[in-house]
């Protein structure tokens, strides 16, 4: 029976992540609080799971023509730099500390998705 809460929690975070939103915001907490995982170890298991879904979504959107180039390289020079220092730091962490950071995160970009209002190139579809 485990391995239908597997499917559903892999069904559920490649549907978000091939949205875009990102799997881990189902998978860690999934794997946290349904089989009690260390959030480090959650985490982890999230980076792995990310790189065949992330390849997926990219290879669709790539299709679809939704891949903005100009920003491409700057944003993949400082996410690996901004990686290696969130890896080090995380590794570092208590869990507790680590799990309130990661809850605080998901409930400040939450709110921030409710409450932003959209401009007029968000309503007409149209990407800068």
């Amino acid at each position: 029976m485990n391995w239908i809460i597997y499917v559903i929690i892999g069904l559920l975070s490649g549907i978000i992540s091939g949205m875009g939103i990102g799997g881990g915001t189902v998978l860690i907490p999934a794997l946290s609080i349904i089989y009690g995982i260390r959030q480090q170890t959650a985490q982890n298991v999230n980076l792995i799971y990310f790189i065949p879904t992330a390849l997926i979504a990219l290879i669709t959107h790539i299709k679809q023509g939704n891949i903005e180039k100009k920003p491409l390289l700057p944003i993949i020079t400082f996410g690996l730099v901004g990686a290696a220092a969130g890896s080090w730091i995380a590794v570092g962490m208590k869990a507790d500390i680590l799990r309130g950071c990661f809850g605080f995160f998901l409930l400040a970009m939450g709110a921030y998705e409710f409450f932003k209002k959209e401009d007029a190139t968000e309503r007409s579809g149209q990407h800068g």
